[in-house]
């Protein structure tokens, strides 16, 4: 589903509003809410929406399990942290379970952490398939999401649910979620702002199928639902959806 808006205020308060009920939905049948973050500059003002009234009364905090999409190798103190913008906007406004909150790093070979976070999701998910209740994702004007970019193995991961490479581009390791693991959940939300994803975005929703040059495409939910909230920048070159 695709909706394009003219506020990207507004298209934060849906986005809000999605993450609540997403939320109180999960809670109500399983007892607990299990979501994926995503950096850039995309979810800020969802985040500071979400930390205070109404929305932060809403959800419910002390059965929610926060992890990440992805993660650029960086220490947690580092701007470049999703998890600190996150943490800074949104997590230590929140009544959280400190314990709950597992973000992408540790002081070791990014390889073997990608292994241990893979154990993670395993032990949280008891065996069960890995299903998010919510993933949030952003875009690149390469089309990218989370790290997945053109051109890189990660893309062509079957089994593992967790990956990490060296992106030569940025010069930094990246750690990610891979598309097999992304694509098993029950909701996933992209959020797609600017004239400088335009291009990228009709390439991902009305192109061909080309995901090693646009990413995005292989994000398609077995079983869930996809959201797509755009600005009207964003969706300039869009026809199917207009």
């Amino acid at each position: 589903m695709v909706t394009i808006f003219k506020d990207t205020s507004y298209l934060s308060q849906r986005a809000a509003e999605l993450f609540v009920d997403a939320a109180q939905e999960a809670v109500q049948k399983n007892g607990r809410f299990t979501v994926a973050l995503t950096g850039g500059s995309s979810p800020k003002e969802l985040y500071q929406l979400l930390a205070k009234a109404p929305y932060k009364d809403q959800m419910p905090w002390e059965q929610t399990y926060i992890f990440w999409g992805d993660e650029r190798w960086v220490p947690l103190t580092d701007d470049r942290s999703n998890a600190k913008m996150a943490k800074e906007l949104l997590l230590d406004k929140v009544p959280v379970p400190q314990e709950q909150i597992y973000p992408m790093w540790e002081d070791m070979e990014p390889q073997a952490y990608a292994q241990k976070y893979e154990q993670i999701l395993k032990d949280h998910f008891k065996g069960q398939v890995p299903a998010f209740d919510l993933i949030l994702l952003g875009m690149g004007d390469d089309g990218h999401t989370a790290s997945l970019f053109p051109h890189t193995e990660v893309l062509q991961e079957q089994s593992r649910w967790v990956q990490a490479y060296y992106l030569e581009p940025q010069s930094m390791h990246r750690i990610t979620l891979t598309a097999p693991l992304l694509n098993q959940a029950k909701r996933i939300l992209f959020m797609t702002f600017g004239e400088n994803k335009a291009k990228a975005l009709y390439e991902v929703l009305e192109g061909e199928r080309n995901p090693e040059e646009y990413p995005s495409q292989l994000i398609r939910p077995q079983q869930g639902e996809i959201y797509w909230f755009v600005d009207d920048k964003a969706a300039s070159r869009l026809e199917k959806y207009k």
